[in-house]
C-alpha cells in the first residue's frame, strides 16, 4: 500500500515536472523563434497545427507498435472537443493582438475562477475555504508580477471571453472525456489530435494572414529556422501529453493553479536568458504566487485526507448485500489507471 502510494507520487511530480519543463522549453523556443531579432516566423497557429501534427503522428506510431491501445469515442465527441480546443487557441491569439499584454494576462488569471464556476455547475464541484483562499493568492501573485499596462476594447474584450471560456471548457472536457469512456490520457490525445491538426494546418494560414499581413508561403525558410519550427513541435509532443496526464490525475483547477508556475519559471529564465528586466515587483509577486501554490497543494491534500476518512463510515452505514454487491460491480468493471489506460485487474 504505502509502495503503491509513493510510487503515485513519484508518477505525479513526474507529470507535473514533464509540463513544466515542456512548457517553458516550447515557451524559449518560440520566442526565438518568432521574434524579430530571431527568426521572425509569425505564423503562430500554423505552427500549432504542426504541434498537433507531430502528436498525432507520434499517437499514430505508438498505437501502430502496440504501445498504446485504441479505445472508441463517439466521432461527435472528438468534433466538439476539437472545435472548442481550436476556438481556445484561435481566441488566445486574437485577444493577443487586440488587447494590451496587460489585460491578455488578466484573461489567462480569470481562467482560474471560471474553471471552478464551470465545474461547479456542470459538476456540482465544491471548493473548501482554504483551496478558495489558496486560488486567490496565487491570482494576486501572478498578477502582481506580469500585468502592467491594461488597455482593452471591445473586440479584444470579446476575443477575450470566448478565449478564456473555450480554454476553461477544453480543459474540463479532457477530465471529463477520459473519466466517461474510461480512456487514458495518450489514447485521448492521439484520437484528437489528428483532428485538431488537420483543421488548424486549413485555417491557420488564413488566420495568421489576419494576424501578420502574410501568408506562410511567403516565408523563407533556413535550416535554422527548420531546426527550432523542429524542436518547438518535439517539445509540444510531451506539453500536449503532459497536459492530459495533469487534468486527468488531478483537475482543471489544479492544472490552472500550479500551472502558473511556468510564468515565474519563464520570467526568471526570461532574465538569466534573455536580460529581461526583473523588478522588485516581478520578485514579490513570484513569491506570492509559490506560496499560494504551496498552500494550495496543502489545501487539496487535506481535503483528499478527510474524504478518505468518511469512506470507512460509510461502508459501516451500508447492509452486507449492499457491500456485496457493490463488490460485484467492481469485479465486472475493470479499474482505469488514466496515465497509463490499462486495466489494473
Amino acid at each position: 500500500m504505502e509502495r503503491e502510494k509513493s510510487s503515485s507520487a513519484v508518477s505525479d511530480v513526474g507529470a507535473w515536472g514533464m509540463n513544466v519543463i515542456s512548457s517553458v522549453g516550447i515557451i524559449m523556443a518560440n520566442k526565438h523563434l518568432m521574434s524579430p531579432s530571431g527568426y521572425g516566423f509569425s505564423f503562430a497557429t500554423s505552427l500549432t497545427g504542426f504541434h498537433f501534427s507531430m502528436t498525432a503522428l507520434v499517437g499514430l506510431v505508438s498505437n501502430a507498435t502496440g504501445y498504446s491501445v485504441s479505445k472508441h469515442v463517439p466521432l461527435w465527441e472528438l468534433l466538439w472537443f476539437s472545435v472548442v480546443a481550436n476556438m481556445s487557441i484561435t481566441g488566445m491569439n486574437f485577444s493577443l493582438m487586440l488587447n494590451s499584454v496587460g489585460f491578455y494576462q488578466i484573461s489567462k488569471l480569470s481562467m482560474i475562477p471560471v474553471v471552478c464556476i464551470m465545474e461547479w455547475i456542470l459538476h456540482s464541484k465544491h471548493y473548501t475555504r482554504e483551496v478558495k483562499m489558496a486560488v486567490a493568492v496565487v491570482v494576486v501573485g501572478v498578477g502582481v508580477c506580469t500585468v502592467t499596462d491594461v488597455n482593452v476594447n471591445a473586440k479584444g474584450f470579446f476575443c477575450a471571453c470566448v478565449a478564456v471560456l473555450s480554454t476553461s471548457l477544453q480543459q474540463i472536457s479532457i477530465g471529463s472525456l477520459q473519466k466517461k469512456y474510461s480512456i487514458g490520457s495518450f489514447e485521448l490525445l492521439s484520437k484528437t489530435a489528428p483532428i485538431q491538426a488537420l483543421s488548424l494546418l486549413l485555417v491557420g494560414p488564413f488566420i495568421d494572414y489576419y494576424l501578420s499581413g502574410k501568408f506562410i508561403s511567403s516565408y523563407s525558410l533556413s535550416s535554422g529556422a527548420f531546426f527550432f519550427i523542429l524542436l518547438s513541435c518535439s517539445l509540444a509532443v510531451f506539453c500536449n501529453v503532459s497536459q492530459y496526464l495533469c487534468i486527468g490525475r488531478f483537475s482543471a483547477v489544479s492544472f490552472q493553479v500550479l500551472g502558473h508556475m511556468k510564468t515565474v519559471c519563464v520570467l526568471t529564465l526570461g532574465w538569466l536568458l534573455f536580460d529581461s528586466e526583473l523588478t522588485f515587483k516581478n520578485i514579490l509577486g513570484m513569491a506570492v504566487a509559490v506560496i499560494g501554490m504551496i498552500v494550495y497543494s496543502w489545501a487539496v491534500e487535506v481535503k483528499k485526507q478527510a474524504d478518505s476518512k468518511t469512506i470507512p463510515h460509510i461502508k459501516g452505514s451500508l447492509s452486507e448485500e449492499d457491500i456485496i454487491l457493490l463488490k460485484a460491480g467492481q469485479e465486472e468493471t475493470p479499474i482505469k489507471d488514466v496515465m497509463l489506460g490499462e486495466s489494473k485487474v
